[in-house]
């Protein structure tokens, strides 16, 4: 480093000014001198070799503190060349050879010439010194005019410039020796500094590996070597309480009976891999099948054109990966070609084949079927056939039964309607009407005993007298009492007329005239008031509401949403029900507003009923389907029923019994147990308990109406075949 010094020194020294040649004259005084001396400097510091080293510092640089200057302005520039000779200065041996001073220092001493010290220089960059030096004075930073054009020619014309570093310290450009480039070198290479160092010498034990007699240490042992610790004693404490309360769990023992190694695929179901919660078992090869014999059938050998097709195809299009070869005997099947390609391609496939866990539901199928109660639970209800009531000559279509029970009434197409006797089938009466019915309805009220006939565009109040003389003589008084009043002509569309001569005395009393066919006809629960349909698209006037004491007629409607199938009154509350193809809409009489509208999901309703209670209906239509309202519910059907097979045509609640029956066009009439509750969190019970047959499809029509007798659980059904039967 003092060849270096030197050297900037003397760079430094040429670009100075003329006041720098006084300085070279000076400095070969100086040098002159300094061979004057160099035997006595040789003699002292070999003297001094022995002493302490940081005398012999004081005594190279003692000369620097009484180096006089010339004048004050020179000051600064002799004390760098003072310092920059007395560094250069070098000391002779005995034997000739020079020795640099700085030999014997360590090799982590810094440049002392700036004396700040291990500090960051960066916080130095806004002064224009760069620290002190041993007298205090500030070191200024070296002027700097060089641009990056200069910098550029330097680094291109200056052979030296790749190992030149700037020295923070000084701020001086430093060249670096060879010496000191091939130890940056040897540190970037990761080896050791000093070249001469074996890093692979043997190691010197300090100790021997013999027992010696006499220890190393005599020491006595303390008096805490023969106490047991209290620090440990509470760390034990501590570890025993937490094994009680189970937060440390003891280390089990593992099981090495399984041994090492194992087959992966081998025995998945007990093997450690099963049990891994994300564990995909590996695809299984698929069974050999005929054309892997070794003498398969003739038809799965290949043809000449089928195995030239083969050739010709893709390996990965290929049916088959092989081609079936016949041989007389397993003996003269030779080995596989291509087995290890194979075996390596099935390790391949579980290797590198990505698999999809996918998450499968194990549900048992009995578990998705709800738990109905069986049908010997839900007794009573019809299972038999026990009468048949025959007379009508054409398709019944409506039948109706009488409130006491005894009395059932029929209306067909031959023109007439027939009252039998429920217990015997009996016909009792036959009344001609002198067209085909479409509906017959008996009056709900049991203090009268009138039936309400509908044919063509009339609807026929009969009294057919099959009653105690009480409620005979109260229906007659019914029907008379609206002749006390003044005749008024009706002027509506309805008009209303007694019936006289022959059919008075069959029973006829009222005629109530319409201005089209009427299709059904329907009694209020009070019995007075009666309803008629007449389905139509061209006319307004589908539903007309009659009041019998009154003898007035009225069309609740303004215009009709649809084509009106059914109506039928709310048995309790002011609710009156209209059926249209597709929805059910419930008018409330008293507001005179229509309150709720369902929605049957179906395409054509065919039949409408009302529960007892008034909280559900049902409804047929002609898609054989059956839906079940819960009004409190939903305007959507609470459950579809699709049991028959064709045209579902009447439908019908029991009024004591939790029963409802529909008929059908497949000739079947189905009885299905509902059960409502009183708890509106508790879903109404659904159950088909029984399908009753015996009527006969005649011209593609099977049972036309269905109703169940009033107080026993017996269920009556008439069909295209001309006949009635009673269920039991």
């Amino acid at each position: 480093m003092a060849d270096t010094w030197s050297e900037n020194v003397d760079e430094n020294n040429t670009e100075l000014p003329e006041m720098t040649q006084k300085k070279k004259k000076e400095k070969t005084n100086w040098d002159a001198e300094d061979e004057e001396h160099d035997e006595v400097f040789s003699t002292k510091v070999s003297d001094k070799e022995e002493d302490d080293e940081s005398e012999s510092d004081e005594s190279v640089f003692s000369g620097l503190e009484d180096s006089g200057s010339d004048s004050e302005d020179e000051d600064g520039s002799h004390k760098d060349e003072d310092n920059d000779a007395r560094q250069t200065n070098v000391l002779n041996d005995g034997d000739g050879e020079t020795k640099e001073e700085y030999n014997h220092d360590s090799s982590d001493e810094e440049d002392i010439r700036n004396t700040v010290g291990n500090i960051p220089m960066e916080w130095y960059k806004d002064f224009p010194h760069i620290g002190y030096n041993l007298d205090g004075k500030k070191i200024y930073k070296p002027i700097r005019n060089k641009d990056e054009l200069d910098q550029f020619l330097d680094k291109m014309e200056n052979p030296d410039y790749w190992r030149t570093v700037h020295d923070k310290q000084t701020g001086s450009e430093v060249v670096l020796s060879d010496e000191q480039v091939a130890l940056v070198k040897r540190l970037q290479r990761g080896q050791f500094g000093d070249i001469n160092f074996d890093e692979f010498q043997p190691s010197v034990d300090f100790f021997t590996n013999d027992v010696m007699l006499h220890p190393v240490t005599n020491r006595p042992a303390d008096k805490r070597s023969f106490i047991p610790s209290l620090i440990e004693k509470e760390k034990v404490s501590k570890l025993v309480h937490a094994i009680k309360m189970g937060w440390i769990k003891p280390r089990r023992v593992q099981d090495d009976s399984r041994g090492r190694y194992y087959d992966l695929w081998g025995n998945e179901d007990s093997s450690l891999v099963a049990k891994h919660r994300m564990h995909l078992p590996a695809p299984k090869i698929p069974l050999p099948g005929h054309q892997e014999s070794y003498n398969p059938p003739p038809e799965y050998l290949f043809t000449e054109e089928e195995r030239a097709l083969w050739e010709q195809q893709d390996p990965s299009d290929r049916k088959l990966p092989f081609v079936p070869v016949k041989f007389s005997s397993l003996r003269q099947v030779p080995a596989f070609p291509r087995f290890i390609h194979e075996r390596f391609e099935r390790c391949l496939d579980l290797y590198l084949c990505p698999r999809q866990r996918k998450m499968r539901v194990n549900v048992n199928p009995e578990d998705l079927i709800p738990k109905l109660p069986k049908p010997k639970d839900l007794q009573p209800f019809p299972t038999t056939q026990s009468l048949v009531y025959r007379g009508h000559s054409g398709l019944v279509r409506s039948i109706s039964v009488s409130p006491s029970g005894q009395w059932l009434a029929s209306g067909s197409d031959d023109g007439s309607v027939r009252f039998w006797e429920v217990s015997s089938s009996r016909c009792v009466k036959v009344v001609q009407v002198g067209g085909a019915v479409k509906s017959v309805c008996w009056n709900p009220n049991a203090c009268v005993c009138l039936l309400a006939v509908a044919l063509d565009s009339l609807v026929l109040i009969v009294s057919p007298s099959l009653a105690e003389r009480q409620v005979v003589s109260s229906s007659e008084r019914l029907l008379a009492a609206y002749q006390e009043a003044e005749p008024v002509e009706s002027v509506g569309p309805v008009s209303w007329s007694d019936a006289e001569g022959e059919e008075h005395h069959q029973g006829l009393r009222l005629k109530i005239r319409h201005p089209k066919a009427v299709k059904q006809v329907a009694w209020h629960a009070k019995g007075d008031y009666l309803a008629s349909v007449m389905p139509d698209h061209s006319s307004h006037q589908q539903v007309f509401i009659h009041q019998l004491s009154t003898r007035r007629s009225q069309n609740p409607f303004r215009r009709n949403k649809g084509l009106v199938q059914s109506v039928s009154f709310h048995p309790v509350r002011p609710y009156f029900f209209v059926a249209t193809q597709r929805f059910i809409r419930i008018y409330n009489l008293v507001k005179q507003e229509m309150t709720k509208k369902l929605q049957a999901n179906s395409k054509w309703i065919s039949s409408m009923a009302v529960h007892p209670g008034g909280d559900h209906v049902i409804c047929a239509s002609y898609d054989c389907r059956l839906s079940w309202f819960d009004l409190d519910l939903s305007t959507k059907p609470y459950k579809m029923l699709r049991h028959h097979k064709k045209a579902v045509r009447g439908v019908a609640y029991h009024r004591l019994y939790p029963l409802f029956a529909s008929a059908s066009d497949d000739g079947s009439v189905i009885v299905c147990h509902g059960t409502v509750y009183n708890d509106l969190l508790q879903n109404p019970l659904i159950v088909p308990v029984k399908v009753l047959k015996g009527h006969t499809v005649t011209h593609e029509l099977g049972v036309l109406d269905v109703t169940f007798h009033p107080t026993q659980p017996w269920v009556f059904s008439s069909g295209a075949d001309a006949t009635i039967r009673l269920f039991t």
